[in-house]
């Protein structure tokens, strides 16, 4: 089973290949928020008439997730604890997604927030959260393509036709996870898991992570603190577009040096996001050296760790089935008949290598990171520990098609929670980093 070689900057964080042996497209991403349009597939709670918590819909045009809460919050005036979504979207796009709030519909009547929309508001007994997230449907358009569009066509044609042949494609954790901009995300978890809370901190501040940035005043203010071993009253060099860092900051004035308490300071998802996505570096690591043993994908071998699907079509991590000499040709038929799906592991505390050669693999990739189990538990930072779980080495893909119109095109599909559109469209394209 024959790979493309990934020769962008997404190697660098562990997505070496493609599935597709087809040249890309070109092109970029997001020239537009309607460039990107998500809408949810979620688990609506059942309607309660005197429910505790009132659940609604928001659209919102160029928002993050993290940002939006904050500013709901401060809008509904309550704590950001009390509101509640399936999932965290993107910010350059058009997004619908489910949210609660532990309060009466009359609340969201004190929400007057630019390109953002309210709607369908219900109450019911139990809240929104991340577990209610069965999958997003995506209309993207790549602009801007390198090709000509009769070429645009023949390539859209043969990447399709590739992905629906093989089942899906790797299902590597995307730029986003990462950072696009900045992609620190995962070396500030390193950081945290080897115990290093000042490195990590110091990296979220000053980092750069790359040689261009959209926002100079930000960029001024990282390297400023680069350069600064006391920040120290220096909370008004920090503008407002780095609000997180600002409470960092804030917090160390009147704390010097408790690293632990700064990171606490920020967002309980962020928090737990560091860490995480030091596991996601780890998982295409090991997802692209199976790949390059050219072991299958779409098909179990001895030692793999395979998780069966729920009634919604979505992993049951709680259930996981080791492929054995004795169960093996049970599993194969069961991956077969996309009723389970082959993992790996996101390594945590609890995380057990398994025997064969997949085993191999992962004890090589932590020892050359120098990585035991016991790191994933951060002492002073319960959210930054992590006993660890699976993620199904391919992402299965529905009602997946495409459009090709004047200097662009259009691909539409459907993906299960937890999955990368970029790491579809990056098939499609293969890009540069930025251009997703």
């Amino acid at each position: 089973m024959s790979f493309r070689k990934c020769t962008t900057a997404e190697a660098d964080l562990g997505m070496l290949y493609y599935i597709s042996d087809t040249e890309g497209t070109g092109g970029r991403l997001k020239a537009c928020a309607e460039d990107f349009v998500v809408n949810e597939i979620s688990s609506l709670p059942e309607p309660a008439e005197n429910g505790k918590y009132t659940i609604f819909k928001v659209t919102a045009r160029n928002w993050e997730t993290n940002r939006m809460v904050r500013l709901l919050s401060r809008e509904m005036g309550i704590s950001r604890e009390r509101i509640g979504f399936a999932g965290t979207k993107d910010k350059r796009a058009v997004t619908t997604q489910l949210m609660s709030v532990d309060a009466p519909p009359s609340i969201l009547d004190n929400v007057s927030l630019q390109d953002l929309t309210i709607s369908d508001a219900y109450t019911a007994r139990r809240k929104v959260q991340i577990g209610d997230l069965i999958g997003n449907e995506f209309v993207i358009r790549a602009s801007g393509v390198a090709k000509p569009m009769d070429e645009v066509k023949g390539i859209c044609e043969a990447v399709t036709s590739e992905i629906k042949k093989r089942g899906g494609f790797p299902n590597y954790f995307g730029v986003q996870r990462f950072g696009v901009m900045r992609p620190i995300t995962h070396k500030v978890g390193e950081l945290i898991v080897r115990g290093d809370l000042e490195g990590a901190v110091r990296c979220y501040v000053t980092d750069p992570a790359g040689p261009v940035s959209l926002d100079e005043e930000a960029a001024k203010a990282r390297k400023l603190f680069a350069e600064t071993k006391d920040w120290t009253g220096m909370q008004k060099y920090i503008p407002d577009s780095m609000s997180f860092e600002k409470s960092i900051v804030a917090f160390l004035n009147d704390n010097p040096g408790h690293w632990a308490g700064a990171i606490a300071q920020l967002p309980t998802n962020l928090q737990m996001m560091f860490v995480h996505a030091y596991q996601s570096y780890l998982f295409n690591l090991m997802l692209s050296e199976r790949i390059a043993r050219d072991i299958p994908l779409n098909k179990p071998i001895v030692g793999d760790t395979v998780i069966p699907l729920d009634a919604d079509g979505i992993p049951h991590h709680e259930n996981p089935v080791v492929a054995t000499e004795k169960n093996l040709d049970l599993v194969e038929r069961q991956v077969k008949l996309k009723r389970a799906f082959v993992s790996l592991p996101l390594y945590g505390s609890l995380t057990v290598i398994p025997d064969g050669e997949m085993g191999d693999i992962e004890r090589q990739i932590l020892e050359k990171e120098h990585i035991t189990a016991q790191d994933f538990i951060v002492p002073g930072l319960s959210h930054c520990s992590s006993e660890g779980s699976h993620r199904e080495v391919m992402c299965p893909v529905k009602n997946l098609g495409y459009e090709v119109e004047d200097g662009s095109y259009k691909v539409s599909f459907s993906l299960p929670k937890g999955n990368y559109a970029t790491c579809l469209m990056r098939e499609f394209m293969k890009s540069e980093m930025t251009d997703y």
